[in-house]
C-alpha cells in the first residue's frame, strides 16, 4: 500500500512540476514582451491576434554566416547531450535560437520544439532496438510511459494558462528554483549512483583475482543473482525493431496525441475565453485522467519494483529505475508532447519551414551520435551513472541560460516601467 501511494504522489508531483516547467516554457515568449529590434534583412511575419493587435514575428534570412555556424555548433551539443540525459535539450536550444539565430521570442520557442522532436525521434528510434539493463524485455518502459504521458500533456496545457496569469518575474523564479533543485537532487542520484558501481567493480576484482589465486576453487565461488546479468548485459544487445514495440501501449499513447492535439486546434479556433474555449479545455481533463487511471490500475503497485526531460526525467531515477530506462522512457514521452507542439505550430505558421527542417536534421544527426558515443563509453568504463551526471549538467546549464534570459527580460521591463504584476486569463489571444 505504501508503495502505491509513494507512486501516486510522485504523478501528483509530476503533473505539478510539468505545469511549472510549461508555465516556464512559454513564459519566454509571451506576446507582451519586449520585442528587440530586427537585424538587416530579417523577415517579419504578422499574426493577428482576438484584441486586435499584431505580433511580429521575427525571421532572421537562411544565409551561410557566423550565426548559422555556431548555432548550429550549440545545436549539437544540446541535442547530442540532451539525448542521452533524456531531456530534449530545450534549454540550449531557446536562448540559442533567440540570442544567436535571431528570431523573435515566440517563433525561439516553436523553433525550439522543433529542435526537441528531432532529437526524441531520433533517440527514440535508436533506443527500440535496445533491451533492459537487466530484464529482457525492451529499454523504454511503455507501461510507466502511459502512466506518466497524458497528465505530463495536461499539465503543459493548465502551464500555458497560467503563462498568461504569471508575471514574467514568478515565472522566472520557479523556473530557476525548479531546475536547480531538481538538478542538485539529479547530482547526488548520480554520485550515489557511481559509489554502488565502485563497490560493484571492486567486488568483481576481487572476484576475479581469487580465481587467479586459486583456479581449482573457482567453481565453488559464490555468485549473486546479479552476476550472470552483468556479466550480459541485455542493453547492450540489439532486438528485433518490432519485436520491441509494444502495440497496444503504442496505440493507446498515439490515441491521447491526436485527442490532444485536436483540442488543442479547435481551441485556437474557437472564440477565446468563450464558452466553448472553456469546454475544450476541460475535456481534455476526462481524456488525461481516464488514460492514466486505466494503465494505472494495474500498475502503480508494482511501479517501483521494476522500475519525461528535465522533470520526468529526475523523477524516474527517484523511483529507483535504471538511468537507461529512464532517459529512453523520458525521451519516448517528450516525443508525443513535442511533436504536438510542433504540429499545432504548422497550422498557425509559427516557424519557418526551411530554418526548422534544417536545425531538426542537425538535431536528428547529432543524437544519434551522441547516443552511439556515450553508450559505447558506458559500456567501456561500467558507469550507467554518467546519463545521472549528464542530465544534472543538463539541467543546470538550462537553468541558468533560461533564468539568464528570463532576468534580463525582467530588468528591461523595469527600465520601461512596464505592468509586472498578475494578468487577466483573457487578455491575450492565441
Amino acid at each position: 500500500m505504501g508503495r502505491m501511494w509513494h507512486a501516486v504522489a510522485a504523478l501528483s508531483i509530476a503533473s505539478t512540476a510539468a505545469v511549472v516547467a510549461a508555465a516556464a516554457d512559454w513564459g519566454l515568449p509571451r506576446a507582451g514582451a519586449a520585442e528587440a529590434p530586427p537585424r538587416m534583412g530579417v523577415v517579419r511575419n504578422s499574426t493577428r491576434r482576438s484584441d486586435g493587435n499584431s505580433y511580429h514575428h521575427v525571421w532572421p534570412p537562411m544565409e551561410f554566416g557566423w550565426r548559422i555556424v555556431l548555432g548550429s555548433l550549440i545545436g549539437v551539443f544540446g541535442a547530442a547531450s540532451g539525448s542521452v540525459g533524456g531531456v530534449g535539450g530545450g534549454g540550449i536550444f531557446l536562448p540559442m535560437l533567440a540570442l544567436i539565430i535571431g528570431f523573435d521570442p515566440k517563433s525561439s520557442a516553436a523553433m525550439s520544439k522543433c529542435m526537441i522532436m528531432g532529437t526524441c525521434v531520433s533517440t527514440v528510434y535508436y533506443n527500440l532496438k535496445l533491451k533492459h539493463p537487466s530484464l529482457d524485455i525492451p529499454l523504454i518502459d511503455y507501461d510507466l510511459a502511459m502512466l506518466i504521458q497524458p497528465m505530463l500533456m495536461l499539465g503543459v496545457s493548465i502551464g500555458v494558462i497560467f503563462n498568461v496569469v504569471f508575471p514574467d518575474w514568478l515565472v522566472t523564479a520557479l523556473l530557476i528554483i525548479l531546475f536547480l533543485v531538481t538538478s542538485m537532487k539529479a547530482f547526488l542520484k548520480g554520485v550515489e549512483t557511481w559509489k554502488k558501481e565502485t563497490i560493484e567493480k571492486r567486488e568483481v576484482a576481487q572476484r576475479m583475482h581469487q580465481i587467479c589465486q586459486e583456479p581449482e576453487r573457482a567453481t565453488v565461488i559464490p555468485t549473486g543473482p546479479g552476476d550472470s546479468v552483468r556479466a550480459k548485459n541485455p542493453s547492450a544487445e540489439k532486438s528485433s525493431l518490432l519485436k520491441n514495440v509494444y502495440r497496444k501501449e503504442l496505440g493507446l499513447l498515439a490515441f491521447v496525441w491526436l485527442a490532444f492535439l485536436a483540442l488543442q486546434i479547435a481551441n485556437k479556433y474557437s472564440g477565446h475565453c468563450s464558452t466553448l474555449f472553456w469546454v475544450l479545455n476541460s475535456l481534455q481533463i476526462p481524456v488525461a485522467v481516464g488514460v492514466t487511471m486505466y494503465e494505472a490500475h494495474g500498475l502503480v503497485g508494482g511501479l517501483l519494483g521494476v522500475g519525461g526531460g528535465f522533470i520526468i526525467g529526475p523523477l524516474f531515477l527517484e523511483l529507483g529505475i535504471p538511468p537507461q530506462v529512464s532517459s529512453a522512457t523520458a525521451t519516448f514521452a517528450m516525443m508525443f508532447s513535442s511533436s504536438m507542439s510542433v504540429v499545432e505550430f504548422y497550422i498557425l505558421h509559427r516557424f519557418p519551414v526551411p530554418y526548422a527542417a534544417y536545425f531538426i536534421a542537425v538535431a536528428f544527426i547529432a543524437a544519434i551520435i551522441g547516443q552511439h558515443y556515450v553508450r559505447k563509453l558506458i559500456r567501456w568504463l561500467g558507469r550507467a551513472s554518467l546519463i545521472i551526471f549528464i542530465l544534472a549538467s543538463m539541467i543546470f546549464i538550462s537553468a541558468i541560460s533560461l533564468g539568464g534570459v528570463g532576468i534580463s527580460n525582467i530588468i528591461h521591463k523595469i527600465e520601461s516601467h512596464q505592468y509586472m504584476g498578475f494578468e487577466s486569463m483573457c487578455k491575450y489571444g492565441a
